[in-house]
């Protein structure tokens, strides 16, 4: 029996650090990266650099995600969103917390250093900083443009999967950063336009906060204008065929008609899909690329 009950507190103890990492949001973006890895081949992607770089990367991610639940635990225990997030609810200490993302942090770098390339480790390292403290502790108190310039490092996963496999940086590889750069901006305002009590509670100038909700709806739809514009561009650029086409005008004109409804009869709820959705578009954007990828072999 005491054997039993010791190993559940391990695994419930373990299960907190786990959730410091934001597991639902790495996997998102370890998907893209992985994406990334099959499309800068023709073939198959080298399974030790297909493991490794995964794990890599999902190592400095989930590093980043918990510097950032340390950063901001004050007003994740103000937020309905996060206050029942590990550190605000005291299930793991300020010292743990740092010494856990320094650790996994360091052990996903040393895998891409070691085991991969140095390129890919140098630029997932400046993905951590930028979205860590560049992002996290400068610009999201400081501007409600936060989410269009530290949406580059949410942008890089792809690139950094590219990396991994090539050792370089090309135009394709530029082009999916330039998809999820696009996309982030009515993602996120979308969930900051039914939360802005919530930020503006906590004094971050988020941009229904600073502008308005109808100044914010109005961006949501002119940067969805131009994402559908940017999704376009692998087909343009023969980067990807028919398939790829397809899948993305009909994913467009679903985000297009969540963002056309958010400004002209906007309500909370309408927000809240069109920001679960935002997740499902990506996710089936980046499987419909993938698709082609390899149909068109």
């Amino acid at each position: 029996m005491a054997i039993s009950m010791t190993l559940q507190a391990t695994a419930l103890r373990i299960n907190q650090f786990y959730r410091l990492t934001k597991p639902r949001v790495v996997s998102l973006i370890v998907f893209t990266a992985v994406i990334g890895m099959f499309m800068a081949v023709p073939g198959a992607v080298p399974l030790d650099i297909l493991l490794l770089g995964t794990t890599g990367i999902a190592l400095v991610a989930g590093a980043a995600a918990a510097l950032n639940c340390l950063v901001e635990q004050k007003m994740d225990a103000v937020m309905a969103r996060t206050k029942g997030r590990p550190l605000p609810q005291g299930k793991v200490s300020v010292p743990e917390t740092l010494f856990f993302l320094l650790i996994v942090g360091g052990i996903g770098l040393f895998i891409l250093y070691e085991w991969v390339n140095e390129l890919t480790m140098w630029l997932t390292l400046g993905t951590f900083v930028g979205y860590a403290i560049i992002y996290t502790v400068i610009l999201k108190p400081l501007t409600p443009q936060n989410i269009v310039i530290g949406g580059a490092s949410g942008a890089m996963p792809p690139v950094l999967g590219w990396t991994a496999v090539t050792g370089e940086i090309a135009s394709d590889a530029l082009l999916l950063f330039l998809i999820i750069f696009a996309w982030t901006p009515p993602h996120f305002w979308a969930l900051a336009l039914y939360r802005k009590k919530e930020y503006a509670s906590i004094g971050m100038p988020m941009l229904p906060v600073t502008h308005g909700d109808q100044y914010t709806k109005l961006q949501v739809l002119l940067y969805t204008v131009i994402l559908c514009v940017i999704t376009i561009l692998p087909y343009v650029t023969q980067m990807s065929g028919l398939i790829y086409l397809v899948s993305s005008t009909i994913l467009n004109g679903i985000f297009m008609y969540y963002a056309i409804e958010i400004y002209r009869n906007y309500s909370d709820q309408l927000a809240r899909e069109a920001f679960r959705y935002s997740i499902l578009y990506l996710a089936l954007l980046f499987v419909a690329l993938l698709v082609d990828h390899y149909f068109f072999l």
